[in-house]
């Protein structure tokens, strides 16, 4: 089970995220205000898929009203879909693709991270 509370730092803004929800495959930590939300759940069927997932909410002036202020969200979700066969991947050999994938994105400043955020492929 992930610790209560769960801690989460969004440019130079640390969050602090109690658990709000907890059910069979999932569970949920929120900001008090509700501005950032951390979820995580397992499916299990052919396939695990397991899921990571951070939301970030703000309020913003309308771009066609800027008198009006709307809410708007971002979310970014890291999956993990491994075969259901015991032993097909370990858990280590799994944390390693996972570590690979991270590392690749966040070498060098972060530079293939903005390069998929700017739509690069």
């Amino acid at each position: 089970m992930f610790a209560d509370p769960q801690s989460v730092t969004i440019g130079a803004t640390p969050y602090t995220l109690p658990r709000t929800g907890s059910g069979t495959n999932s569970g949920t930590f929120a900001e008090s205000g509700g501005t950032v939300l951390f979820k995580t759940s397992h499916s299990l069927g052919r396939r695990i898929r397991r899921v990571a997932r951070l939301d970030h909410k703000k309020l913003i002036a309308d771009p066609l009203s800027p008198s009006v202020n709307v809410n708007t969200g971002f979310a970014t979700y890291l999956v993990v879909d491994a075969p259901t066969q015991a032993g097909m991947f370990t858990i280590t050999e799994q944390k390693d693709v996972v570590v690979a994938l991270i590392n690749n994105l966040t070498a060098s400043t972060n530079a293939n991270l903005l390069k998929l955020l700017g739509g690069e492929i």
